[in-house]
C-alpha cells in the first residue's frame, strides 16, 4: 500500500522551503553567471537533475526527506535559470514571462483538479498525483523567479524592498490560515508560490554587487552554506507524512 510521499506542512516545512528557494537563486546564478555556463546550458543541467531526482522520488514507496527536498532544490534551480533564459535571453521580459508562467501554472492546477478531483497536498500517494504535484511546483518556482526579479528590478523596490513585500504577503497568508476559514489548499499554493520570489530576492541580496544593493557574497559559498543549513534542518527537524486525509479545500 502506498503512503503519502510529501512531508507534513509545518513551520519547519516553510523554513526549509525558503532556504531551498534561496539556494535555487544562488545555485542557479552560480552555474549560469559565476561559472559562465549561460542560462540554456545551466537549465539543461538542472532539468536533467530534476528528471533523475523526480523519477527516484516517484518510484520510492515512502517519504525520504533528503530525496524530497533534493527534488525541491532541483525545481528551484531549474526554475531560476529557465526564467532568466526566457526573460533575458529570449527577450520576453519579466511581465511577459510572469504572465505566461501564471497561465501555465493555472492550467496545470486546473488539469490536476479535473483529473484527480482535488489539488490538496495532504496525501500525494499515487504516481499520477506526484506527476501533477511536481509539475505544479516547477511552474510555481519558475513563476516565483520572474515575479521576484520583476519587483526588485522593474518595480524599483530593490532586493530588500522585494523581500519585505513578499514577506508581508506571506504574513497575510499565515493570518488567513489561523484566523479565517479560507481554503487550506488555496492558502498552501499561495504560500508556496510566494516563498519562491522571497527566496529569489534574498538570494540576490546575498550575492549581487554592492552597487546593485547586494552584499556581494560568493554565489558558490552562499549556496554551500544554504545547502548545509537545509541538510541540518532536514535531519534535526521532524519530517513526517500528514496524519489524516481530512482537508478543508
Amino acid at each position: 500500500m502506498r503512503t503519502s510521499k510529501v512531508p507534513e506542512v509545518t513551520l519547519a516545512f516553510w523554513l526549509i522551503k525558503i532556504a531551498a528557494t534561496t539556494l535555487g537563486e544562488t545555485g542557479g546564478d552560480a552555474l549560469s553567471m559565476t561559472l559562465r555556463l549561460g542560462y540554456a546550458v545551466s537549465s539543461s543541467i538542472f532539468i536533467a537533475f530534476l528528471v533523475v531526482t523526480a523519477a527516484a522520488q516517484i518510484r520510492a514507496r515512502r517519504l525520504h526527506p533528503l530525496l524530497y527536498w533534493a527534488v525541491i532544490v532541483a525545481t528551484t534551480t531549474a526554475g531560476t535559470t529557465m526564467a532568466d533564459f526566457a526573460d533575458r535571453s529570449l527577450g520576453i521580459g519579466y511581465v511577459g514571462g510572469s504572465l505566461i508562467l501564471f497561465a501555465l501554472l493555472i492550467g496545470v492546477l486546473g488539469l490536476w483538479r479535473y483529473t484527480m478531483g482535488t489539488v490538496s497536498v495532504d496525501h500525494i500517494d499515487s504516481p499520477g498525483m506526484e506527476a501533477f504535484y511536481w509539475a505544479t511546483i516547477l511552474f510555481s518556482n519558475t513563476l516565483g523567479t520572474a515575479l521576484g526579479d520583476f519587483l526588485a528590478d522593474s518595480g524599483g523596490l530593490g532586493f530588500e524592498g522585494g523581500a519585505l513585500v513578499f514577506g508581508a504577503a506571506l504574513v497575510l497568508v499565515a493570518g488567513g490560515y489561523y484566523f479565517t476559514r479560507v481554503s487550506r489548499t488555496l492558502l498552501f499554493w499561495s504560500a508556496f508560490i510566494l516563498t519562491r520570489p522571497l527566496g529569489a530576492t534574498l538570494g540576490d541580496l546575498l550575492t549581487k554587487p554592492h552597487a546593485m544593493g547586494g552584499l556581494h557574497l560568493s554565489r558558490i559559498g552562499s549556496s554551500s552554506w544554504l545547502a548545509l543549513f537545509m541538510v541540518a534542518c532536514i535531519l534535526l527537524l521532524p519530517q513526517r507524512v500528514p496524519a489524516s486525509r481530512s482537508v478543508r479545500e
